[in-house]
């Protein structure tokens, strides 16, 4: 179409049939532009070597072969990435989708051909069904552990936190897994908050689809084990958002936002007094009681266990229930979730009264068994031993006082 209308615009001006001077010249820069922009696809097309590749030559089928293939189909692809007008690049995207689903090693394969750099770019592409293209593209490359780092030193992790902002639901959705990934470690997860990614976590935990509300959830777990990035999530209202996905979450999102609760609560008294003001005890402790596996539980009492680290706690946790359960997880429990269990116990008998009710609620005779226990620290150990030797005493006097 550029050659018909260039043939046209030349007949016009060797004819002098041009209607004005004016008009011509704003024909001839528009035909000028086209003509750059098809000389700058060309030059993209040879110094990415599709035009000088042929992979009709390979005849014989070996994995070799296969794999060059591959490789070829990719580099094509991104060429179309790069070139192609929206319909094309919509083609390319999903093919390469396709073939990252395949099979793990084309991964790897579309890692190595310098795709991520130009699927980076796309994330701010101005048409929405790229960018849900594209963020889905990344998200295979982000769990991918030998992908990852190219994902970020590509600068993935800034647009990224935008679609979380303006991006549609699938898109915030692959955003969201894609960040929760890349962010595990600190460095990144103070990147994503660099970014202002903390504020729009907290929004898709709160308006978010289920899958999105899970990942966005992990992503903070992620960004609440970094000390310095905790007031901050506390400050943009993460609390009361996260305790009630602990309630209403999927299964996924339960356990992402429990964790979260958890590493905001790891050492700031007024943290662990604002999840408990915000009426967290009782969706931990409905969490606790549905945990069926180990690392849930470990979850759910760890939580718990920081929120007893607060004494001024202490007195809403055990009227909320919290004794029996702990007696429940002491006497059954898992070894793991027992220590945590007894340093619950040690955070909380800090009062004559408490250590009474723990020795009625029948705490002292799996703390004396929990003392032989290979894996628990010295540290651990004294603590028990010094418990266990205070609630004994006062459930003994408590008994000689009721006769």
């Amino acid at each position: 179409m550029t050659l018909e209308e260039a043939q046209v615009l030349a007949r016009k001006c060797t004819e002098l049939s041009y209607g004005g001077k004016l008009q011509m010249q704003s024909d001839l820069d528009s035909l000028t532009g086209k003509l750059d922009f098809h000389i700058h696809d060309c030059q993209l097309m040879i110094k990415s070597g599709i035009m000088q590749e042929n992979p009709l030559k390979m005849c014989r089928i070996t994995p070799e072969s296969t794999r060059e293939a591959v490789r070829l189909n990719i580099r094509d692809l991104l060429s179309h990435l790069q070139i192609g007008g929206i319909e094309c690049k919509q083609r390319a995207l999903d093919s390469m989708i396709q073939l990252m689903a395949e099979e793990d090693k084309n991964i790897l394969m579309v890692a190595s051909q310098g795709a991520v750099a130009v699927l980076v770019q796309l994330l701010d592409a101005s048409q929405p069904c790229v960018r849900e293209r594209a963020a889905a593209a990344i998200c295979k490359l982000a769990l991918n552990d030998s992908c990852e780092h190219q994902v970020v030193s590509e600068g993935g992790i800034a647009p990224l936190v935008r679609l979380l902002e303006s991006g549609s639901s699938f898109a915030q959705e692959k955003a969201t897994v894609s960040l929760q990934a890349l962010s595990a470690g600190s460095e990144n997860a103070c990147a994503v908050a660099a970014h202002g990614g903390i504020p729009a976590l907290v929004e898709i935990c709160q308006l978010g689809t289920p899958a999105a509300q899970a990942a966005a959830a992990g992503c903070l777990r992620n960004l609440a084990a970094v000390q310095e990035l905790r007031t901050t999530i506390v400050e943009d209202g993460a609390i009361a958002i996260i305790i009630n996905l602990v309630s209403s979450g999927t299964h996924l999102a339960q356990e992402n936002a429990a964790a979260t609760l958890q590493n905001l609560a790891v050492s700031d008294d007024k943290v662990r007094w604002n999840i408990v003001k915000e009426g967290g005890i009782q969706p931990l402790l409905r969490f606790l009681d549905n945990a069926t596996d180990p690392r849930r539980q470990e979850i759910g009492m760890g939580v718990l266990r920081n929120l007893a680290a607060c004494t001024a706690n202490s007195e809403a946790l055990i009227a909320a229930g919290f004794l029996p359960r702990l007696v429940g997880v002491l006497q059954s429990g898992p070894v793991t979730v027992q220590q945590i269990a007894a340093a619950s116990v040690c955070y909380m008998a800090s009062s004559p009264e408490t250590r009474r009710l723990f020795g009625v609620a029948g705490a002292i005779p799996p703390l004396v068994k929990l003392l032989g226990a290979k894996t628990c620290t010295a540290q651990e150990y004294a603590a028990q031993v010094s418990l266990v030797s205070k609630c004994q005493s006062q459930y003994s006097q408590a008994l000689k006082l009721t006769g």
